[in-house]
């Protein structure tokens, strides 16, 4: 592995240059080969730069990153190294033969975002830090993860195929367009609601005192078509269930409803910190009942979660 890749290295590496010991190496070996990318957000950018980058990904090299954040140079954007822990997982992924090796899963993430006009939107306060922590576990367990998110604020995950997207509509069609896949993790909180007819112009006020009628549709609802699909559904579908009270009743009837296998249930009051938070507490429904988890970080829940993944799909 390579860290920090910088865009020197990337170009020799994707030109078959060896003029130092670092790149000599590179083109000498008959090894797999990680680069976990670190430069300036305009270097990222740069068409050079992304030519070489594909031209990698075509020769099989793997990528760690890069994310998106605050740089030495006093900039903001996508360049930024990924952690140290990040690079680990990567690693582990690629040498891994792991139970889920050969598994194709489909993991959403996110909040969507709803157009009103084109500055201002629906939202929820999603951070994709569940979704997220569940891909990386998935991969790290040999998964091929396709990774659909809507615009999420944390990082997304290395060693995945990501795709991002911003509305329920166009997530459904990237889910839709991502299957066949051996299981479907729906993390994601999409909106039950869209504005009917989003403005093309923003919205201006007229000073008369007069407020906009919004008027509302409802968007699809993606893990209950996946669930029942008559042909092509997953082995197991996953479904997620954000509630702030009765838990297990909401979710075990949203199982029902849906026609999923499980319903991974949380309780996002306030008081819990939950949402947006580190931590989770979750209840996992299935056909055997409600099992309790007691609360832990979002990463451990989810290795725990992608384990009875691996568990079901043996």
């Amino acid at each position: 592995g390579v860290a920090p890749a910088t865009a020197d290295l990337l170009g020799k590496m994707a030109n078959g240059l060896a003029d130092d010991l670092a790149s000599t190496l590179l083109l000498a070996t008959d090894k797999r080969v990680l680069v976990a990318p670190a430069m300036n957000v305009r270097m990222w950018e740069h068409p050079a730069v992304q030519r070489n980058v594909e031209t990698l990904k075509g020769d099989g090299v793997l990528f760690a990153g890069p994310t998106e954040g605050a740089m030495a140079c006093g900039e903001f954007g996508y360049g930024r190294l990924v952690e140290p822990d990040e690079i680990a997982d990567a690693v582990e992924a690629a040498l891994m033969d792991g139970p889920l090796k050969g598994k194709h899963v489909l993991v959403t993430s996110g909040p969507t975002h709803e157009a009103i006009d084109p500055v201002r939107y629906i939202a929820n306060r999603s951070s994709g830090a569940q979704g997220t922590a569940i891909a990386r576990a998935l991969a790290g367990l040999g998964a091929q993860v396709t990774f659909v998110t809507g615009p999420a604020d944390v990082a997304r995950p290395s060693g995945v195929k990501v795709v991002e997207v911003q509305s329920a509509q166009e997530m459904l069609e990237a889910v839709q367009a991502a299957l066949p896949a051996e299981a479907a993790i729906f993390a994601a909180a999409v909106a039950d609601w869209r504005v009917a007819s989003a403005s093309d112009k923003k919205i201006k006020k007229d000073g008369s005192g007069t407020l906009p009628t919004l008027e509302f549709a409802e968007n699809p609802d993606i893990l209950a078509t996946v669930s029942q699909m008559d042909a092509g559904r997953p082995a197991l579908v996953v479904g997620f269930a954000a509630e702030t009270h009765d838990v297990v009743g909401h979710a075990t009837a949203k199982r029902a409803r849906k026609g999923c296998d499980w319903i991974v249930a949380n309780d996002v009051s306030p008081e819990t910190g939950i949402m947006g938070g580190s931590e989770n507490a979750v209840v996992l429904i299935s056909a055997d009942g409600a099992e309790e988890w007691p609360r832990m970080g979002k990463d451990d829940v989810a290795r725990k979660l992608a384990a009875r993944i691996a568990e079901a799909l043996a």
